[in-house]
């Protein structure tokens, strides 16, 4: 099964990055819009492992406290168009966290640099019309061990494990 664990987003910052999306279309942009229900924040990419239990795991020893998020900004990595995140020292501290319980764990990942970012469109065609995504908040109190699998209509997310905050 192939893995990642993830920030699952508040209702209204999904309405925002929705709202963002429909802007771009009626700008005349094209391309695979990421549906509302796919919309995450990725944390850390294992991809394909034969038993997610180990991974559970491992993320039930890390600990953090709830914080906020907030969008900020558009870009791109080639024909994939993104929405950024705020600075935001809690969300660093955590994707560390995960990554250093993965490691530990002898789980593999991918070892990009954490680059926190909400996928809008992939193969995106068009220009960038003046879109903007600041401000939609949302607080931080869980994050999630999800499996992705090809559905006929594209990728389906399952939520495999949630983990919360331990307030502090």
């Amino acid at each position: 099964m192939r893995l990642f664990i993830a920030i699952n987003l508040s209702e209204g910052m999904k309405a925002a990055l929705i709202d963002a999306q429909n802007e771009m279309y009626d700008g005349g942009v094209r391309g695979g819009f990421t549906t509302e229900e796919n919309m995450h924040l990725t944390l850390a990419f294992i991809g394909e492992v034969p038993d997610a239990e180990p991974v559970l795991e491992a993320l039930a020893a890390v600990s953090f406290t709830p914080f906020s998020l907030c969008l900020e900004g558009l870009g791109c990595f080639g024909d994939l168009w993104w929405a950024g995140m705020g600075a935001s020292p809690p969300l660093e501290a955590l994707a560390r966290r995960i990554r250093r319980a993965l490691a530990e764990s002898g789980i593999p990942f991918d070892r990009k640099r954490f680059s926190p970012h909400v996928t809008l469109i992939r193969r995106a065609r068009g220009d960038m019309p003046g879109v903007t995504v600041g401000g939609a908040a949302m607080n931080v109190d869980a994050f999630s061990l999800m499996r992705s699998d090809r559905g006929r209509n594209g990728m389906i997310y399952t939520e495999l494990g949630r983990f919360t905050a331990k307030q502090g």
